[in-house]
């Protein structure tokens, strides 16, 4: 059962910004950075391969841009989950330390966007420094992943209470499927 303190972290601060109750952006939002990331460090792994990389060079340029301002947007609506959270708590901190490790990261993205803006006019593979600064960010976004992971599956932010997950068990006649698979 859902307690009292935990009310405030299921409900939005403003459902037109953040999401309606049961349905977060945040969550919706984070796929574009981690998609464009994810393929920016593919493109750069993959200009160390093809013999004339500066496509892939550009591609990750663009892919890195797009996930800081996917990354920026996401932030904003993960501030509105965040202040729903009752502070002192666990759900908190670990929210705190999510977010922190976020803007670090966007931080380090946007510094690598600057480093190479325009680099891949010459038609070579992205550098080694950028490389690892792609691969390092990309693994401290999937240890902030997973403290988000716990803020929704452990402590339930912005996660529907119980009752109203109940419905989705009920064959819609008010009685539970007993025998029938999800």
């Amino acid at each position: 059962m859902t307690s009292e303190s935990q009310l405030p972290a299921k409900r939005p601060v403003s459902a037109s910004l953040a999401g309606p109750y049961g349905h977060p952006f945040h969550p919706i939002l984070v796929t574009v950075p981690i998609g464009a990331w994810v393929a920016s460090l593919a493109f750069d792994i993959a200009s160390h391969v093809v013999d004339r990389p500066g496509f892939l060079t550009q591609g990750s340029e663009w892919l890195i841009g797009v996930g800081v301002i996917g990354a920026l947007l996401a932030a904003m609506v993960g501030f509105l989950d965040m202040f729903a959270i009752p502070t002192g708590t666990r759900a908190f901190r670990t929210a705190l330390i999510h977010m922190t490790l976020n803007l670090l990261v966007t931080a380090a993205y946007a510094v690598n966007f600057l480093w190479r803006h325009g680099d891949y006019t010459g038609g070579a593979s992205v550098g080694l420094g950028r490389l690892v600064l792609s691969a390092v960010s990309l693994a401290v976004l999937g240890v902030s992943g997973f403290l988000g992971g716990k803020l929704a599956y452990r402590y339930g932010v912005r996660v529907a209470d119980e009752s109203t997950q109940a419905e989705g068990y009920t064959s819609g006649r008010g009685t539970r499927d007993a025998g029938s698979p999800v």
